[in-house]
């Protein structure tokens, strides 16, 4: 009760930024699009609904899209203003490359979350239940502030490795596609269409970018070059880098692609090679924690009870 009483000002200032930092993370994540006026707007032309006035209408929508959304993209808006510009632009860039989408002060405000919340848990657990002096309660909460800041980095850079682990096994499938669709008689950009239509994974997505920003007036050069930074993966660049140089030098498409084909193959034969000389390395951890000590208790444990039984009755 005493720390309670001691700190109780400071729960209550974490639990009130914990609250908000979660209603921002809410407005932020809601679509900037949508117009709640304009859906009720076409709620009521659908329904054919008689209204009174635009008034009338406004009043009907609800006080958390009138009231409580409007603040939170406020708020949502000013943390993006206060970052630095450099630190706005190396997280949109993650967010790019793990294909989510999102702004960055979503992902600012989800770490100020996090914070707020791992502190306010390490508050409890150092002072509440472990009863900690003050130096290792103040550990406590500026490690749980510490690993909620860091936590949606962690996240963010997870979800890009598993893009790109699924970019890396789709790309050589997808060049045979292409020269298959080249070969066939289409230009690129067409054989990039068909790899957009047959398949839904994150390369067809990307693919399918490309086309849209080419056909709104983007050169493909640059079109692909944003695509292979969006992946940043080294098979991707220098796939991108081949069809670059064979279009400014005059080379065959088709033959560019074979090549490219045939060696995004090897690349992929060689890296199942690669974790299948890992596995047996990967196995021994599991093997020596979980497995040999179940085995020596089955084959030691009744050898072990007839010592004990016979040193016992001694």
């Amino acid at each position: 009760m005493e720390v309670l009483q001691q700190f109780g000002p400071l729960i209550l200032v974490l639990l009130g930024l914990g609250v908000v930092a979660g209603l921002v993370v809410i407005g932020v994540r809601e679509d900037r699009e949508r117009d709640p006026l304009q859906d009720k707007l076409a709620y009521y032309t659908i329904n054919e609904i008689e209204v009174q006035s635009l008034e009338d209408i406004e009043l009907k929508v609800s006080f958390r899209d009138r009231v409580i959304m409007p603040i939170i993209k406020r708020l949502g808006n000013l943390v993006a203003n206060i970052t630095p510009q450099q630190r706005l632009e190396s997280i949109r860039r993650l967010i790019e490359q793990a294909g989510v989408n999102s702004e960055p002060a979503t992902f600012f405000i989800q770490q100020i979350f996090f914070m707020v919340v791992l502190a306010g848990a390490g508050f409890l657990l150092g002072f509440v239940v472990l009863s900690s002096d003050t130096l290792q309660g103040i550990a406590w909460v500026a490690g749980g502030a510490a690993l909620g800041y860091y936590l949606p980095m962690l996240q963010l850079r997870s979800k890009i490795r598993r893009r790109q682990d699924i970019v890396i096994k789709a790309l050589p499938d997808a060049l045979d596609l292409l020269v298959i669709c080249v070969e066939a008689g289409l230009g690129f950009d067409q054989a990039m269409g068909k790899v957009f239509e047959k398949w839904d994974n994150e390369l067809a997505l990307a693919f399918g970018r490309v086309l849209r920003e080419i056909q709104l007036g983007k050169a493909r050069k640059v079109a692909l070059k944003d695509m292979a930074d969006r992946m940043d993966v080294p098979d991707v660049n220098s796939f991108v880098a081949a069809i670059i140089q064979a279009e400014q030098l005059g080379v065959s498409m088709s033959k560019i692609l074979r090549v490219q084909a045939d060696q995004m193959r090897v690349k992929r034969r060689q890296r199942a090679q690669e974790k299948a000389q890992q596995a047996p390395v990967k196995m021994m951890i599991p093997m020596v924690l979980l497995i040999f000590p179940s085995m020596w208790i089955v084959l030691l444990g009744p050898a072990l009870l007839q010592v004990m039984d016979t040193f016992g009755n001694l």
